[in-house]
């Protein structure tokens, strides 16, 4: 059983960063791609961003504002998020998929805010 744990939201001003976290723990041999997701209040779960063995992917909306990775040797998936604007403001998730891609395991989410 794999769980998620997501760290490093907060409230930060209109071009600000943020770096979010999701430690993983349990078995891992068998995760291939990890996500991060976000939900807006009143809109659906959107795609952020996805990282595989050998690529990163991105929505367009945060598409050279955000960066992806993972270390490996730690289970610990990071989103750096630069020049965040008030549309960046929702719940952050991470996910875990198997290499057919379903997906496992979901973190409780870390609010991020991006207001003056």
């Amino acid at each position: 059983q794999v769980r998620l744990v997501e760290s490093g939201g907060g409230l930060v001003q209109p071009g600000g960063s943020l770096r979010l976290s999701c430690t993983a723990s349990g078995s891992m041999d068998s995760i291939n791609d990890m996500n991060w997701y976000r939900q807006a209040p009143g809109k659906e779960r959107e795609f952020v961003a996805l990282i595989t063995k050998e690529n990163t992917y991105y929505a367009d909306s945060v598409n050279g504002r955000f960066t992806i990775s993972r270390d490996n040797a730690n289970n610990i998936l990071y989103l750096q998020m630069n020049s965040l604007k008030p549309e960046d403001t929702a719940e952050y998730y991470c996910n875990a998929q198997l290499p057919n891609g379903l997906v496992i395991a979901w973190g409780q989410g870390t609010q991020v805010t991006v207001s003056s």
